[in-house]
């Protein structure tokens, strides 16, 4: 599924603050390694149904198991190994006796002291690959997963490998094993010890997935096959609110365009991205946040939520706005499945200017029948032209006002909202005041 680096931020996929990161809530990885791998599998969501359902099978065979993963293994764990890998150690024999290794120790200390503490690590790696060998391999895996545990199984047959894997937490090693063990993965297994790093770090990332999924208690969505774009959602809530009120959304190629109004704080931004984060981690194989969800495999995801200006440039706010929908349009009339995310159209602009833009554009965006559209707006004057659209649906976010206090449902109603709260919200806060006051 094609989505743009503005579509992540839009949706909260990524952020530079973690606290407002979907990726960072759900990122449970106990290694930079993983960290990456998991980071790669947020970049590159499936354009596959068959590796969708791959991933998510993988996660669902983890998730009983996510209890059982070994603590031997931790970032520094990794970090030492690494280093180790990498320092320029003084030449040792592959089987050095115990007489070789008493004058090792004494000529080469410093070395040795980097050989002791190094092979605690190694041995604790090892340790924990075969735990999780022993966890997984009576499963029934995707393919490509159960290739990774076979070229565990295949890298632990070397004697070296398993005698480390062998030893126990914290067992004092004696100087001629230290250095046995230092010689073997520095020289002859080397290139085997990378590999089984970089799939422990691949593992460690769909563990993440499977520890986010169980902890947040994410369903998997069902794909379903169907020649337009479709979503059916009950449930749905946002997984960065701590108390999220949760919809219930259907969107088909019958009705492909919501008109969402609503007044400020209503919940209108955070119904668009509750979408977009849901059918996002549908896409990588995840568990998304809704009590169960249906819908067809989309090529790509576009958003319009949070358009910048730019000053160095010389590019009024309205000017991107303008870009953006070009673009947007550009890329969602190549007949393929989209999903496509506006958030107030035309906010650059004065409310008339803004109206006859709005419009031109939903009038065009409503001939495209393979894309589903979700638009939020303050101009509900514009739902009355549009009313007899057979494929828009209208729906709102109620507002109430009791005794000067606003109050929010956060539930989907069906028509046009025509509250206007700005001027009273302006009241209550006493900026009308405090400006009578100047």
């Amino acid at each position: 599924m094609h989505i743009d680096d503005v579509s992540f931020n839009d949706i909260s996929i990524f952020h530079a603050e973690e606290k407002f990161s979907i990726f960072h809530k759900l990122n449970f990885t106990r290694t930079e390694g993983g960290k990456f791998w998991l980071k790669q599998f947020f970049t590159t969501p499936f354009d596959d149904v068959q590796k969708i359902k791959a991933t998510q099978d993988i996660i669902k065979k983890l998730l009983p198991e996510a209890e059982e993963w070994p603590e031997e293994i931790s970032n520094g764990t990794m970090m030492v190994m690494n280093k180790f890998l990498d320092y320029a150690l003084d030449t040792i024999g592959d089987n050095p006796s115990s007489v070789d290794a008493f004058f090792y120790r004494i000529f080469h200390h410093v070395d040795y002291a980097m050989v002791k503490f190094s092979m605690k690590h190694f041995a604790d790696f090892f340790r924990g690959l075969k735990k999780i060998f022993e966890i997984l391999s009576g499963l029934e895996l995707p393919a490509n997963f159960k290739l990774y545990l076979e070229r565990i199984e295949f890298h632990l047959r070397v004697p070296a490998l398993v005698k480390l894997a062998q030893t126990k937490k914290d067992e004092p090693l004696p100087v001629h094993k230290n250095l046995y063990f230092a010689a073997n993965v520095r020289g002859n297994y080397k290139r085997n010890i990378h590999e089984l790093m970089d799939i422990y770090y691949k593992l460690d990332a769909w563990y993440s997935m499977a520890v986010a999924v169980k902890k947040f208690n994410l369903s998997f969505p069902e794909f379903i096959e169907n020649p337009s774009p479709r979503v059916e959602a009950k449930g749905l809530y946002h997984l960065l609110l701590s108390e999220p009120v949760p919809y219930d959304l259907e969107m088909n190629q019958n009705h492909n365009f919501l008109f969402l109004t609503g007044a400020n704080m209503a919940g209108k931004s955070t119904l668009i991205k509750s979408v977009g984060g849901a059918v996002f981690l549908a896409h990588i194989g995840m568990g998304v946040p809704a009590r169960e969800m249906k819908l067809t495999k989309f090529d790509g995801l576009i958003s319009n939520i949070n358009v910048m200006d730019n000053i160095a440039k010389g590019e009024s706010f309205f000017y991107n706005e303008v870009q953006r929908i070009k673009n947007t349009i550009e890329k969602i009339t190549d007949g393929k499945k989209w999903l496509v995310l506006i958030d107030e159209l035309f906010k650059g602009t004065n409310i008339q200017d803004a109206m006859k833009c709005s419009l031109s554009v939903i009038k065009g965006l409503i001939k495209v029948k393979t894309a589903l559209f979700i638009l939020s707006t303050h101009l509900y004057e514009i739902g009355e032209e549009l009313k007899d659209e057979p494929n828009i649906t209208f729906r709102y976010f109620e507002t109430m006002v009791i005794d000067d206090i606003l109050s929010f449902s956060y539930q989907l109603k069906e028509g046009i909202s025509k509250d206007r709260l700005g001027y009273f919200i302006l009241k209550r806060e006493k900026v009308v005041e405090l400006l009578e006051k100047l």
